[in-house]
């Protein structure tokens, strides 16, 4: 297993002071939210992302993924019944692939629960055409594209990973799957995290883990308990990235970077 930390917990740094950081507190990669490059960031230059591939290997890190997808440019939905809404949103996805390739990641979380709202089935449909399309493209691109099940109240448009399953089975495509992110995890499925792991790493869906507190910190930094998660996804043989994803970074980014990585360590260290 491989630790990755979302770079919107350091973004105030230059990307080249992200990287040494997150090399220097024993991150191997960096989980990238475009937003932290800028409002198109999905419309960067092959120049732009070659500078990013550069900077990334001097400091001996990798882009293991993407994630907060939609977050910018503003007005994205990939439920809207406004068809040019819809299409922007589209082909901010697919160049997000494209970008997540170039970068080498191996991944894309589709979480962005303001840009999936439902009101209806026909929202719903729209969103599965949109996830059809993502799918396609990472598969020619050669990386995963995950549905994120969200908690509500912020989301309202697969909450759980049976209902990201379905969507995944109804698509069909193998570079299409879905994830478990702790804190969604802990309030939406019917059982502890960990169990949920158990039951669901040997359906082949699971492709990704990101690790926060129902508190919204990040692991290590709340009353959840996760050790019987790093447990079950060595019991289990995972052996993807698992990246760190805190909401409210306290007392600011770089320490509570280095606390989780500290903690999360110190707990495989006893799974192992």
């Amino acid at each position: 297993m491989k630790l990755s930390l979302c770079n919107e917990v350091i973004r105030e740094l230059p990307f080249a002071r992200q990287c040494a950081l997150a090399k220097a507190l024993g991150y191997e990669g960096l989980e990238v939210a475009p937003f932290t490059f800028g409002d198109e960031a999905y419309a960067m230059s092959a120049a732009q992302r070659a500078d990013i591939r550069n900077t990334c290997s001097a400091s001996g890190i990798a882009v293991s993924g993407l994630h907060w997808l939609l977050a910018a440019p503003a007005g994205l939905s990939i439920t809207s019944a406004d068809r040019t809404v819809w299409q922007k949103s589209v082909d901010v996805l697919r160049a997000l692939v494209e970008m997540c390739a170039e970068l080498g990641g191996d991944y894309l979380v589709h979480g962005s629960p303001a840009q999936r709202r439902a009101d209806g089935p026909d929202d719903a449909k729209r969103a599965e055409e949109a996830w059809r399309i993502a799918a396609a493209e990472a598969g020619q691109a050669g990386v995963t594209y995950c549905i994120e099940p969200l908690a509500r109240p912020d989301c309202n448009l697969v909450n759980t990973l049976t209902e990201a399953a379905e969507v995944v089975r109804r698509n069909g495509n193998p570079a299409l799957r879905t994830m478990i992110d702790t804190l969604a995890a802990s309030n939406e499925e019917p059982e502890p995290v960990a169990d949920a792991i158990r039951r669901w790493m040997p359906s082949g869906l699971l492709a990704h883990v990101q690790l926060n507190d129902r508190n919204r910190r990040g692991p290590g930094q709340g009353s959840d308990k996760f050790a019987p998660v790093l447990r079950a996804l060595k019991d289990t043989g995972y052996t993807g990235w698992i990246a760190m994803e805190p909401f409210v970074y306290e007392p600011d980014g770089p320490t509570c970077a280095a606390r989780m990585i500290g903690y999360v360590q110190g707990l495989m260290e006893q799974a192992s």
